[in-house]
C-alpha cells in the first residue's frame, strides 16, 4: 500500500574533484547547466512531489552552499554539517536520520537530474512514491535505460526482473543505471555501526534479501561529472526538451 513520504535526503558534501578547477571556487552543488545550479534541479523535482522537508549534508565549501540553501524560500531546508569528516553516503545518511525521522524517504544525488517526460503523466518521483511498498521493499532505486542517459560510463548497474526486483549487473542480460534517486526505509541501516559507509553496502543487503526494486524512469538523466560534461548534459538537454515539445502539448520540464 502506498504511504505518504514527507521527508527527503540531497547528497552534497562531495569534494567534485573531477569538476576542478570550477570546483576550486564553488561546491559542486552550485556548479551550473543551463544557468541552473544542480542542486537546483532536485530541489524542484522534490517540490513537485510534495516534499515540505529537506536535508541537505555539505562538507566542501560548505558555509558557501549553506548559505545558498538556506537564501531559498522552499521548502524547508535543514543542514547536516559534515565539515569535520566526510561520512560517505550511508553514513551522511545515518548521520541526518533524527532530522529525517522513522519513516521511509526520498534520497537525491546532488549531481545528477533528469528531464520529466510531460507523457508520462506524473513525475517520476510521485511514480516512485505511488510505487514503493514498506511491506515488501526497504530500497526502490530510480533507474534508468542506457540510452536514456548522457554522461554516464560504464556498462550499467543493475538488471531488473519482471516483479521489478534488482541484482547486481554481471555482464548478462539488460542494464540498467541507477538514477540518483532513492526511498528507503530507515530500518536497511540496523545493525550497521561504522560511521562511515557507502549506501552500496545497504543496496546488496536489500538485494540479498529481495527487496532491492527499481522504478524505471520515464524522460532523460543526466550526469555531470567534469567541466567538460557540462555542454555535453546542455545539448542532452536542449536537444530532448526540443523533441518532447514537439510532441508534447505542455512545457517540459
Amino acid at each position: 500500500m502506498p504511504i505518504q513520504i514527507t521527508s527527503a535526503m540531497i547528497l552534497a558534501a562531495g569534494l567534485g574533484a573531477r569538476m576542478r578547477p570550477i570546483t576550486d571556487t564553488i561546491p559542486k552543488p552550485l556548479v551550473e547547466v543551463a544557468g541552473k545550479p544542480l542542486i537546483a534541479y532536485g530541489l524542484e523535482a522534490l517540490r513537485r512531489a510534495g516534499i515540505g522537508r529537506v536535508v541537505v549534508n555539505v562538507h566542501y565549501l560548505a558555509p558557501m552552499l549553506a548559505a545558498w540553501l538556506r537564501a531559498r524560500p522552499e521548502p524547508d531546508i535543514l543542514i547536516s554539517d559534515e565539515t569535520a569528516e566526510l561520512l560517505d553516503s550511508g553514513g551522511g545518511i545515518v548521520k541526518a536520520l533524527p532530522m529525517l525521522g522513522p519513516d521511509p524517504f526520498l534520497v537525491l544525488n546532488a549531481d545528477t537530474f533528469w528531464i520529466e517526460d510531460p507523457e508520462a503523466g506524473l513525475d517520476n518521483l510521485t511514480l516512485m512514491t505511488d510505487r514503493f511498498d514498506s511491506e515488501s521493499m526497504d530500497i526502490l532505486l530510480m533507474t534508468a535505460r542506457l540510452d536514456q542517459a548522457t554522461g554516464h560510463t560504464g556498462a550499467g548497474d543493475f538488471t531488473i526482473d519482471p516483479d521489478g526486483r534488482l541484482s547486481r549487473y554481471k555482464g548478462t542480460g539488460e542494464p540498467v543505471i541507477y538514477a540518483g534517486a532513492i526511498i528507503l526505509h530507515p530500518r536497511i541501516f540496523d545493525g550497521i555501526t561504522e560511521p562511515k559507509f557507502s549506501l552500496n553496502r545497504c543496496f546488496d543487503r536489500a538485494a540479498s534479501a529481495g527487496r532491492l526494486f527499481g522504478a524505471p524512469m520515464h524522460g532523460h538523466w543526466l550526469t555531470v561529472g567534469t567541466p567538460e560534461a557540462i555542454g555535453e548534459a546542455e545539448a542532452a538537454r536542449s536537444a530532448y526538451l526540443a523533441g518532447r515539445s514537439a510532441t508534447a502539448g505542455e512545457p517540459v520540464r
